[in-house]
């Protein structure tokens, strides 16, 4: 009876402390939601509209000041491409969503499938993470590609989110990107080869290119300097595509990779060998070029479709494919954009 009765007593002391814990909780959880809860209503919500291709693109900020700092070749530095190409397949490395990235100069467009639910999809988080790893990933890997030369300050990239609604709108965003590469690119090759073998002040070289057309940048660079535009490397003239394609890896298996692409993303041959960027399918095999054959196939000419595509681990693919035939379909697009786009990149 005596151990009945102590055990008794000890259970309602038990319940009498959880009741005291309980109620001390729900105090002080009342009391912050009372008092400090309210700031949540300051929060604006941004979340992207539905259906719509959701386009962060990021841009150097003060860029020109950097790459002379640090010296970039001008008027095209290959290694400080490469280091953007690098930084731009870590972001599509770590997020799955991104379906397709598109590069030039100091800049870079990721798109995002048009039914993600990533971060529920807001703006202002898919904008600040994609930057935020593309400047943390550009730092990392500089002294991959500019071996002994030292970082003498970080960069930093402004960022926006844009959002289209139709296939034709993402397509044509795409296009505008690359005239502007093959404009500013055709512009910045004319400039610095006045200031750097001409002799022009920079003053001068922008003054003689004033009001130019893109024939007569191209018959300036052919009499002056002996160049022939449309044989420069593709990379500078393309910029470089970032799709997913699955790549053999040596032991007989395929396995989900970032692939760099330099080819024409205009008109409708890569779109339709590359039917699964737009069209959200599964992925297609992707077979590096056969560099023993003097024959240079299209960049996608041996892609062969594949359904059941597991999107694990992105591994890297640094084979950048050179293009087969020079397309001139862009010179006249190029002529009308220039008055309104052309500036002066100096990398």
């Amino acid at each position: 009876m005596y151990f009945l009765t102590t055990g008794s007593n000890f259970l309602k002391i038990i319940s009498l402390v959880k009741q005291v814990v309980n109620s001390r909780q729900i105090s002080l959880t009342r009391m912050a939601k009372s008092k400090f809860e309210y700031v949540k209503e300051f929060e604006r919500d941004d979340c992207c509209l539905p259906n719509c291709w959701i386009v962060v693109r990021i841009d150097g900020r003060n860029f020109s000041k950097f790459c002379d700092a640090h010296q970039f070749t001008k008027p095209n530095d290959v290694a400080a491409l490469q280091l953007m190409n690098r930084a731009a397949i870590t972001v599509m490395e770590d997020f799955k969503e991104i379906i397709l990235g598109f590069g030039q100069s100091d800049e870079y467009s990721f798109v995002f499938r048009k039914d993600t639910q990533l971060h529920k999809r807001r703006a202002s988080k898919l904008m600040s993470i994609v930057n935020s790893l593309f400047a943390s990933s550009y730092v990392y890997h500089w002294p991959r590609f500019f071996q002994g030369k030292e970082l003498y300050y970080p960069p930093s990239f402004d960022a926006r989110v844009v959002l289209y609604p139709t296939d034709k709108n993402l397509r044509d965003y795409l296009a505008w990107r690359q005239t502007d590469v093959h404009v500013n690119n055709l512009y910045n090759t004319c400039f610095w080869n006045l200031v750097l073998q001409g002799k022009l002040t920079p003053s001068q070289a922008e003054e003689k290119l004033r009001g130019t057309l893109a024939s007569h940048k191209n018959e300036l660079l052919f009499q002056e300097f002996g160049i022939n535009y449309n044989k420069e490397p593709p990379l500078f003239r393309k910029g470089t595509t970032l799709i997913r394609k699955l790549v053999p890896d040596g032991t007989g298996r395929l396995k989900p990779a970032v692939v760099p692409l330099v080819d024409d993303i205009i008109a409708d041959r890569f779109w339709k060998e590359n039917p699964e960027v737009i069209g959200l399918k599964s992925l297609a095999t992707y077979q590096p070029p056969n560099l023993v054959n003097n024959a240079t196939p299209s960049p996608t000419a041996n892609i062969k479709h594949i359904n059941n595509t597991p999107p694990s681990s992105v591994p890297n693919v640094n084979s950048i494919k050179k293009e087969a035939h020079p397309t001139m379909s862009r010179e006249s697009d190029g002529e009308k954009m220039q008055c309104e786009s052309e500036r002066i990149c100096r990398r």
